[in-house]
């Protein structure tokens, strides 16, 4: 089993948002990616949801993952759940709980795949 100490900065460190730099005289830079935090108490609208899993397809769609018909399937399903009148809320996290899973080698989407899963849990 290996063992996860969380980042561990020695030597000077720097935090800006998401991002970490750590050694001498190091420096953190965030870029705006485009993607809404809601961790400030400003709730997701099904709009944004729309938003966000519409970009997510997108991506896929030029991305060379080997699960990408899957999950651009499950991305489509997630879109017309959200959309319904009564959205199931236990299938969409279900649903953000397995992409976030299924999308840790592809840094763009990992981060796009976070933002879903916040903006299903704020809904």
């Amino acid at each position: 089993m290996r063992r996860n100490d969380g980042i561990i900065a020695t030597g000077g460190s720097n935090v800006v948002g998401n991002a970490v730099a750590s050694g001498r005289n190091a420096k953190a830079e965030v870029r705006d990616s485009g993607l809404t935090q809601y961790g400030d108490g400003q709730q997701p609208s099904p709009q944004d949801l729309d938003a966000l899993l519409s970009r997510l397809i997108d991506e896929l769609g030029q991305s060379d993952h080997p699960e990408r018909d899957d999950l651009i399937e499950a991305a489509e399903d997630a879109r017309e759940e959200a959309s319904s009148e009564t959205p199931r809320k236990g299938k969409l996290k279900v649903f953000a709980r397995a992409l976030v899973g299924a999308v840790p080698g592809f840094t763009a989407l990992t981060t796009l795949a976070v933002a879903i899963e916040q903006a299903i849990h704020g809904l």
